[in-house]
């Protein structure tokens, strides 16, 4: 079995690239562009380059304030210990690692997450899949799933979309729930980890 896990708003309490958005970014272009996601006029990939492009903040003071708010879900870190977990994220390293190693977590997962390189005329995104997915039709993150064993993913929104049809169990909430209720996919709740780690 391996586990594999969203990052923001699944690992963590509070998506944390919202966090970032709502501190440092735009308003105005965040709601136009989550739409266009919404209606399917832009893909994932798409929308956090617009959105992160009006990000001019530098990244030491964003990291602060990530590490300062960011909080993991209940029972994450025994969770990590025990089954090593692959994460794999939309988000960036330079914002999951500082929380990781303040939780004393950073050599108790494998991550797999976008990096960015923090310009003060608005923050570039390195995205770590560019091709698109043949199952969707955009970059994903179905190709990070393991092959030849039993896959448990849990997650949270769209970036999780393609590849909770690809796992064999599905741990859900928020808008993955909502998106899979209307699919009929069967999946169980995400409430903690303590909870998901007695289903295991």
């Amino acid at each position: 079995m391996r586990l594999v896990l969203d990052w923001d708003g699944t690992v963590t309490e509070r998506d944390t690239l919202d966090l970032v958005l709502q501190e440092f970014g735009d308003p105005e272009i965040y709601e136009r562009v989550e739409a266009e996601l919404e209606a399917g006029r832009m893909t994932l990939n798409e929308v956090i380059a617009a959105e992160f492009a009006t990000v001019t903040a530098s990244l030491d003071l964003v990291v602060w304030h990530v590490v300062e708010h960011a909080r993991v879900r209940p029972g994450f870190g025994e969770l990590a210990r025990a089954h090593r977990p692959l994460i794999v994220s939309s988000g960036f390293h330079e914002l999951i690692e500082p929380v990781l190693e303040r939780e004393g977590l950073l050599d108790a997962v494998e991550l797999r997450a976008n990096s960015i390189e923090a310009r003060p005329d608005g923050w570039r995104v390195h995205f770590r899949v560019a091709a698109p997915c043949e199952a969707c039709g955009e970059p994903c993150k179905r190709g990070d799933l393991p092959v030849g064993v039993e896959v448990v993913y849990a997650g949270d929104g769209h970036s999780d979309h393609c590849v909770s049809l690809a796992a064999d169990r599905v741990f859900a909430t928020d808008e993955l729930a909502r998106w899979l209720d209307e699919q009929g996919v069967p999946y169980r709740p995400l409430t903690d980890f303590h909870a998901l780690a007695a289903e295991l």
